[in-house]
């Protein structure tokens, strides 16, 4: 049974669109909307990957990307730090 309403705004172009294909399949629009929220969300979902697929995608690309080469998971979160070691041994006088 159906209990939330849920409205937003549409153009005309497009509210005359969807009563017209409600009108060609003798359903309301609400019905046409509905499935075709469900529809996109499925489709949506489909598109989020497990987390083994997930785990996957990183294995491929650490293998194609350099900033991976190095081995350190932490590099990015530690290149200012990284950074300014080099620049001190660098120019230390």
């Amino acid at each position: 049974m159906k209990t939330e309403v849920y409205s937003w705004r549409v153009s005309r172009d497009l509210k005359s669109h969807l009563e017209r294909e409600a009108r060609h399949r003798k359903v309301p629009v609400s019905s046409l909307l509905e499935e075709a929220v469900q529809k996109w969300l499925k489709e949506s979902a489909a598109g989020v990957a497990d987390d083994e697929t997930q785990r996957k995608l990183h294995a491929a690309a650490e293998k194609t990307l350099g900033a991976f080469a190095s081995g350190r998971r932490d590099r990015a979160e530690n290149a200012s730090r990284d950074l300014r070691r080099i620049l001190r041994r660098k120019y230390a006088t």
